[in-house]
């Protein structure tokens, strides 16, 4: 209860003080190619139930890899700078507001890699709401450089990145504290920070 009354109030706050922010990202998208503001796609949440997380959107249309690496040209000018500064993931604070994520949690994933954990792992990890932001999220914060790398990003991604994610999300769930999360969230502010 006391976990989810922060992430209510966070998430609520965070979204008032954050509103001319976000209308001036959304200008600078329907600006520069006119599509839509929003990214949304289907995710496993809470114990496996679907839901739709809701970030700006970053990319134009087209063929690609299901991962993103930094040199994927489907990425906008602006999308570049959006997920540099992680300002993309501003709109799943709606997301936590009405209870589809939380502040702190395992990443959600898309079902075809959630479908990649191993059993057990994967009960674990969706016992608890998905979040912004966890271990797993700070430690792969430049992950799409770490994909520009690979010949096929998508076969790196599930074989090498995948696990050791999966090994973090289960770690944070076993060992999840208040005090914990509250210590995942200034080393988040201060990975963006770059600090």
């Amino acid at each position: 209860m006391i976990k989810r009354s922060f992430d209510v109030v966070v998430a609520a706050v965070a979204l008032v003080l954050c509103a001319p922010l976000l209308l001036a990202v959304a200008a600078a998208i329907k600006l520069e190619d006119h599509g839509p503001v929003l990214f949304r796609q289907e995710r496993a949440g809470r114990r496996g139930r679907p839901f739709r997380i809701h970030k700006f959107r970053t990319m134009r249309d087209g063929p690609g890899s299901a991962v993103t690496s930094d040199t994927d040209d489907r990425i906008t000018r602006v999308g570049r700078f959006l997920r540099a500064s992680k300002l993309d993931e501003l709109p799943q604070f709606y997301d936590v507001l009405i209870g589809h994520m939380s502040l702190v949690g395992p990443r959600p994933e898309v079902r075809r890699y959630v479908d990649c954990w191993p059993s057990l792992a994967r009960w674990r990890i969706l016992s608890v709401r998905p979040g912004i932001t966890d271990p797993a999220s700070i430690a792969y914060r430049n992950e799409s450089a770490e994909l520009a790398g690979a010949d096929r990003p998508e076969d790196y991604y599930v074989s090498v990145v995948l696990p050791r994610k999966v090994e973090m999300y289960v770690r944070y769930v076993e060992t999840r504290s208040f005090l914990g999360d509250l210590r995942i969230l200034l080393r988040t502010v201060q990975a963006v920070l770059g600090r």
